[in-house]
């Protein structure tokens, strides 16, 4: 492990939580339950390793279609795990933060989220942002629009809007690009996740189902990333001059 190389920001596609549920004989919300256990020793070892970001792809807008039942039950297993897991964060010197249309939300999830979001925002250490009812098509839709009124004002000249413009009317403003995607699973898609800020990220896709993965897999996912070259549209001997 190279200090030096420790990507700033890691996000990661937490797959695999009904599949594994399903293999162990139980309904899908038992995965998901198990798959607390691996967020924990993520963050855990995300702060241990000195990454500033995590962000998490909890539960996606198309996630809303998921049978009832197993939503119902994702949103109390979402209230408890805030709740059980506030003391953890204050402990890692956690903040913790959120990107999406959270007023899809219920309203008791809304509330523990803000004061869980108040409660560490002092926190120096690890943000965690956990992505609820995210679509990173839904993100750039509502940035264009925001631009677009913006430009029919006339307090924002048409000429002006570039890449580092429109990044600032996303959802993650304040939060630098991911250098380093994990997706757990085995599956190789992006599905709806931060399409444009993963624009010259590195992707390292793990076999293992989400309830399985733990900080001894994202380190193996960083030693992979160090040992890529990030180019950046440059060729490899403009690199290493």
């Amino acid at each position: 492990m190279i200090k030096e190389k420790i990507p700033r920001h890691v996000a990661i596609i937490m797959d695999g939580n009904g599949r594994w549920a399903e293999q162990h004989g139980h309904p899908r919300i038992y995965g998901h339950l198990h798959g607390v256990e691996a967020v924990r020793s993520t963050v855990e070892g995300a702060g241990e390793l000195g990454i500033d970001y995590l962000t998490l792809y909890a539960f996606s807008t198309e996630n809303w279609s998921r049978p009832s039942d197993e939503v119902k039950g994702l949103m109390s297993l979402l209230v408890d795990s805030i709740n059980n897991e506030v003391s953890n964060l204050m402990k890692n010197n956690v903040r913790l933060l959120t990107i999406g249309d959270l007023e899809m939300l219920p309203e008791d999830v809304r509330q523990k989220l803000q004061g869980a979001i108040d409660q560490t925002n002092g926190n120096t250490g690890l943000s965690l942002i956990l992505a609820l009812s995210y679509s990173s098509k839904w993100e750039i839709i509502k940035a264009v629009k925001e631009i677009a009124a913006a430009v029919k004002s006339e307090s924002l000249d048409i000429d002006s809007i570039d890449d580092k413009l429109f990044s600032d009317y996303l959802e993650t403003a304040e939060i630098p690009d991911p250098e380093l995607l994990i997706r757990t699973s085995g599956e190789y898609r992006l599905s709806n996740f931060l399409l444009w800020q993963l624009a010259y990220a590195e992707f390292v896709f793990v076999e293992k189902f989400w309830p399985d993965f733990r900080k001894d897999d994202l380190v193996n996912a960083i030693d992979d990333y160090q040992q890529r070259e990030r180019r950046f549209g440059k060729t490899s001997k403009q690199i290493k001059k």
